[in-house]
Parts: structure tokens; C-alpha cells; sequence
């Protein structure tokens, strides 16, 4: 055997051990047999990756065509031209009504600023001044009032020409003025109004003054309910409750459909921690005034605070004074205030005296009848008033300082019964008078009315106490017969 055939042998025998362990046939190198039935691990992991792109492909692409973004395919339009219909007779000749123009007065705006703002010349605002009649009323117009003119458009480019100019004289009245030239025509319309009274009731949840906006009280009614009826018997920033309820009576004006404004506060009830306080509207000697159920004023003779939410600094009783050094006789109580923070009047009152009074300084002393006199000292002026005036409880006396002795800013509030000073603070307050005779009993004719009113609709509201209270307001109207007022 030659060396030749010795290798030839050895390298079949590496090549059958290859195979045997491969379990495939191994190809010679640099030479290619083609397929051989088996994939390698390469060859699958890019089929693989290749096959997930086409599923890929196959399900993105399709979704930008028309039929599957749901967008319909776009079919051929052909236009036409259609003749349009002629215009009526009435807009041709520049009737009245094709150019109406309403405006809403602003605050601080004057007839005259409404003519500029429109390009209106002022020659045609004092032609319909002169001939309308309601000089005072269009020279002093309120917020929000409703002007409406008709303004056809000029013709060649030139400046409208007012045509009729309108205004509402009253909630019954609409005055319309046609103008030619400088002739000017006046047609009055009568708008009929109704009145209607009506009860509101509801809870007061998170806000008593959202709720009761939403049931369709005005800010007003609501400022008498908290600053007027039930001011000292509710402390309405900590005795309230979410499921505390009220009931208001109140006169509404309604014109065509249309609420116009809420009378005052007529009669009212709140119950706050199963307690039941009452008041009622009833005018005594041509002041209107709030009572309770059995005739008793709401309104209190005196309030203990001359200023609101003010800090007390000095008690009534014997001090040591700040200024004089000595040990005297504090014959009032002081309250620290800012400068220039508004001082009101205990009561009714008579103006006694008002100006310098020694070490009180700039003082006001208050006469509220039946023995009882105040006195407010160091204020850094004195309000708009004059000795003898009559004066309500709340006005405005003066404003708090440091005139006279005094070391800050703050009011010295004195209290006297005939002549004797006692403590503001502690002293027992003289009741008001209540109603009786003939006002009583027309005040409880009055009152058992809106009482009826009340407990009907509280009993439709609340008849199931588990049950929660309708959202809305259960108003029971009495219309009564349209205003009629002259023109």
C-alpha cells in the first residue's frame, strides 16, 4: 500500500465520522451539492423575520386605502346655476324691520356715546330728544337698558340714514319713533305685565347663596334673608347645614314670558338644626320693616358692634389710662381698627352733637329716645351728618382715628342710660317695640296668607323627610291683573 492510498483511507474515514456525527453529509470544501432537505438555524431565523414583515404589510397597507378609513369615494359633480328668488316688494323699498340694530347700554354710557359708536350725527339724537317726550329718561340711561334702531344700508356707498329709532318707556310701554327728514312719529305699543307671587323653597346645600340663585332669587332677596330677617338669630357662617331649608315668598313681574325682576322679600322661613325662625314684611308708620310671627320687629333696638368684625382692645371698668398715666375710670370700651374704617349707629337715633369734644376728639353722641344716648370718640372724621338729623340704625356716623388722647387708631364706644354709662358689652338691650291695635291685626291678616303659601308648598317639597328634596323650586303663583300704567 502506497502512501498515497494510505491517505485517500484516512480521509474517508474522517468523512464518515463527520457524517455520523452531523447526521448529514458533509460537502467536500469549495464544492456545492445544492439543497439538501435541512434548513440551518440562519436560514430559519431569516424566514422567520421575513414572514412577520409580510403579516405586517398585509395589515398596515390596507388601512390607508378610501374603502377602509370609512371615507366614501369621491363621484363626479356637475354644478348648476339656479335663479334665486326675487326680493319681496317690502325689502326693495327699504321697509321697516330688514336692519334692525340692538344695543345694550353699558355702564357709564350716554345716548351720545351709543349715536358716535353707530356714526349717528348728534343733530338726529337731539331731534328725537326734542319730540320724544322722555328727555330725562333717555339723558340718564341705567345699565343694561335695550336701544334698538334701524339702520338700512345706504345707498352708493353713503352713510346710513336712521329710520326708526325704539326704547321702552316702562316695563308696559315701547315707544317707537319713525323719522322723514325732520318730521318725527311716535307710536306707543302696550306690552301688558303680570305680577305673580310665588314661593321658592329649597335646601342650601353647599352654598346657601348658590342654591338659592339656582331656585331664582335675586342677590338682593338673598341679602335680606341674611343681613336683614335673619341677622341676629343665624350665624350663617357657622349654624348652617347642607340639609337646612328655606322658603321665600316674593312677587315676580313677568311680561310676555319673560321674567323682568323680583320684587323684595315678602315673608320668609329657615329652619337650621330643627329649629323653625320666621319673618315677614309689613310696613309700620310708611317704613317697611321684618317681624316675626307674633308681631315683634327682627330688627334689634341696638347692636353691640358700632364696627363689624373690629378687635376689642380695652374693657369697660377701671384701667390704668394709656396717655395720663393715673388709674381712672374706662367709662366705654375700645375696638382697634384701621384708619378710615366706617363707623355705624347703634339705633335710631337723633344726632346730639358732632365735632370736637376735648379728649375724645372728632366725637359723635347719639340721642335713641327713652333715656338712651352713644357716644363714638377719636374718629378721623365725621360723617355726613348734623346735629338734630334723624338717623337709622346702620348709617354711616364717621370713620375711626386717633384724634384726642389716644395712643392708635381705634373707636371708644360709650353706652348711657339716663346719664349713667354702663357696659355695652354686657348690658341687657331694650327690646323693640312690637306691632299692636289695628296694625296688628291687619299684620296677621297679612301673614297667615303667606304662611298658607309656605307650609303648602313645604309639604309637597317635604312630605318624605328620607327622601331627598327636588332640585329644582316648586313656586305656587296667584297672578294678578296686568299693570296698567299710563303712557
Amino acid at each position: 500500500m502506497t502512501a498515497h492510498d494510505s491517505g485517500t483511507e484516512r480521509r474517508e474515514r474522517l468523512k464518515a465520522l463527520r457524517e455520523a456525527a452531523l447526521h448529514r453529509p458533509v460537502l467536500a470544501s469549495g464544492a456545492s451539492n445544492g439543497f439538501n432537505g435541512r434548513w440551518s438555524r440562519r436560514q430559519w431565523a431569516h424566514a422567520s423575520l421575513f414572514a412577520t414583515l409580510g403579516v405586517l404589510v398585509a395589515a398596515i397597507v390596507p388601512g390607508f386605502g378610501p374603502a377602509a378609513s370609512g371615507k366614501p369615494m369621491h363621484a363626479q359633480r356637475s354644478s348648476m346655476a339656479l335663479a334665486l328668488p326675487p326680493l319681496p316688494l317690502s325689502r326693495l323699498k327699504g321697509h321697516n324691520g330688514d336692519s334692525w340694530q340692538i344695543v345694550r347700554v353699558e355702564r357709564g354710557q350716554t345716548l351720545g356715546a351709543v349715536f358716535e359708536d353707530l356714526d349717528l350725527p348728534a343733530s338726529t339724537m337731539h331731534l328725537i330728544l326734542d319730540q320724544s317726550g322722555d328727555k330725562q329718561l333717555l339723558a340718564r340711561l341705567k345699565p343694561g337698558t335695550e336701544l334698538a334702531f334701524d339702520l338700512p344700508q345706504g345707498a352708493n356707498g353713503q352713510p346710513a340714514q336712521l329710520r326708526t329709532f325704539r326704547y321702552d318707556r316702562d316695563d308696559s310701554h315701547r315707544v317707537e319713533l319713525s323719522l322723514a327728514g325732520d318730521k318725527v312719529t311716535q307710536k306707543v305699543l302696550v306690552r301688558p305685565t303680570e305680577t305673580r307671587t310665588v314661593v321658592i323653597s329649597g335646601k342650601v346645600g353647599k352654598s346657601l347663596f348658590r342654591s338659592a340663585r339656582k331656585m331664582g332669587l335675586s342677590g338682593s332677596n338673598i341679602t335680606t334673608l341674611t343681613d336683614d330677617i335673619f341677622k341676629y338669630d343665624i350665624d350663617f357662617n357657622e349654624d348652617v347645614g347642607a340639609d337646612d331649608r328655606f322658603s321665600v315668598v316674593v312677587e315676580q313681574i313677568w311680561r310676555e314670558g319673560e321674567l323682568l325682576r323680583t320684587g323684595p322679600v315678602l315673608a320668609a322661613t329657615f329652619t337650621t338644626g330643627g329649629k323653625l325662625h320666621t319673618g315677614f314684611r309689613f310696613e309700620r308708620n310708611g317704613k317697611s320693616e321684618y317681624f316675626t310671627g307674633d308681631g315683634r320687629p327682627l330688627k334689634k333696638s341696638f347692636i353691640r358692634m358700632p364696627i363689624p368684625y373690629a378687635r376689642l382692645t380695652s374693657n369697660f371698668g377701671t384701667r390704668k389710662h394709656p396717655v395720663l398715666g393715673r388709674t381712672r375710670m374706662h367709662k366705654g370700651v375700645d375696638y382697634a381698627a384701621r384708619t378710615g374704617t366706617p363707623i355705624m349707629a347703634a339705633g335710631d337715633a337723633r344726632v346730639q352733637s358732632a365735632g370736637w369734644m376735648g379728649g375724645y376728639g372728632n366725637a359723635v353722641v347719639l340721642d335713641h329716645g327713652r333715656g338712651y344716648t352713644t357716644l363714638y370718640g377719636h374718629m378721623s372724621r365725621i360723617g355726613k351728618i348734623r346735629p338734630g338729623q334723624r338717623i337709622a340704625q346702620g348709617t354711616v356716623i364717621g370713620y375711626v382715628g386717633t384724634t384726642g388722647m389716644s395712643t392708635g387708631p381705634h373707636l371708644h364706644y360709650e353706652f348711657r342710660v339716663n346719664g349713667v354709662h354702663r357696659n355695652p358689652l354686657s348690658i341687657t338691650m331694650p327690646p323693640p317695640e312690637p306691632l299692636s291695635g289695628t296694625a296688628l291685626a291687619q299684620f296677621r291678616a297679612q301673614t297667615s296668607v303667606a304662611l298658607a303659601r309656605i307650609q303648602k308648598v313645604e309639604n309637597i317639597i317635604y312630605a318624605d323627610v328620607d327622601a331627598p328634596a327636588p332640585a329644582a323650586a316648586v313656586a305656587v303663583a296667584k297672578a294678578k291683573k296686568p299693570g296698567k300704567t299710563k303712557a
